[in-house]
């Protein structure tokens, strides 16, 4: 079993960035699959970017050119840096890990989870 823990979180001014990290209990391995979400209260969670074990990523339209996936294998963790946040990026972010065979990231189809940490942007 592997525990995911997000932290980074906090409230920033529109514009501001913030530097969510996931840190994994062990070592996964050096090409596993992960990604980032969010979900806001009252919307559906929301995938945000993921990089394969190949080290190729994708980002959502809503957040491609603002945030960047990033993973450092020797430390065990997974990095999302976010730029010119905007009120509307408002939400819990978790990180994920391991795509289920078959699954797609879109869907959040990842075997682990984080508990989450919370990001709130104040215009």
């Amino acid at each position: 079993q592997v525990q995911l823990v997000e932290s980074g979180g906090g409230s920033v001014q529109a514009g501001g960035s913030l530097r969510l990290s996931c840190v994994a209990s062990r070592y996964i391995g050096s090409r596993v699959s992960m990604g980032w979400f969010r979900q806001a209260p009252g919307k559906e969670r929301e995938g945000l970017a993921t990089i394969l074990g190949s080290g190729s990523t994708y980002y959502a339209d809503s957040v491609k050119g603002r945030f960047t996936i990033s993973q450092d294998n020797a430390k065990n963790t997974l990095y999302l840096q976010m730029n010119g946040l905007k009120p509307e990026d408002t939400a819990m972010y978790y990180c994920a890990a391991l795509l289920i065979s078959g699954g797609t990231w879109e869907k959040g189809d990842f075997r682990y989870w984080g508990q989450g940490t919370q990001v709130t942007v104040s215009s």
